[in-house]
């Protein structure tokens, strides 16, 4: 049992970046899905498929080589982090982006700018 499943899915991006390797596998939600469509469409990661390889369903999760991500978890299960649209940050001067899960949905901080809307602030990556 996990504590933290969306910081486990971090942890692994972090690590299997760092080290190298181009794919590695989490246990599937909802939310963990959004976030790496998100970072597909930021450039950050390859590509994401959903897997039903026995009886529950896994991301297949495809890292470019030799692009080492830096990730933060900004909020935690101890401490949420809320922030107003206004209050919304550029991450390393606008190289990265903030994962941000509103009322509308899980966006990057670009787009919850845009759309005036605030939320928990899931993670950083650049």
């Amino acid at each position: 049992m996990l504590t933290d499943p969306i910081a486990d899915m971090l942890t692994r991006l972090r690590n299997q970046s760092a080290v190298g390797h181009e794919k590695f596998t989490v246990s599937y939600s909802k939310i963990k899905k959004s976030i790496l469509d998100l970072l597909v469409t930021a450039g950050f990661v390859e590509s994401v498929e959903v897997v039903q390889e026995g009886a529950f369903p896994e991301l297949n999760v495809k890292l470019f080589p030799n692009k080492k991500l830096h990730v933060r978890r900004v909020s935690k299960p101890g401490q949420r982090i809320y922030i107003k649209s206004e209050g919304i940050l550029k991450v390393r001067n606008g190289l990265g982006i903030s994962i941000i899960s509103t009322s509308k949905g899980v966006m990057t901080s670009f787009q919850a700018r845009k759309e005036k809307v605030g939320g928990e602030i899931v993670c950083e990556i650049y």
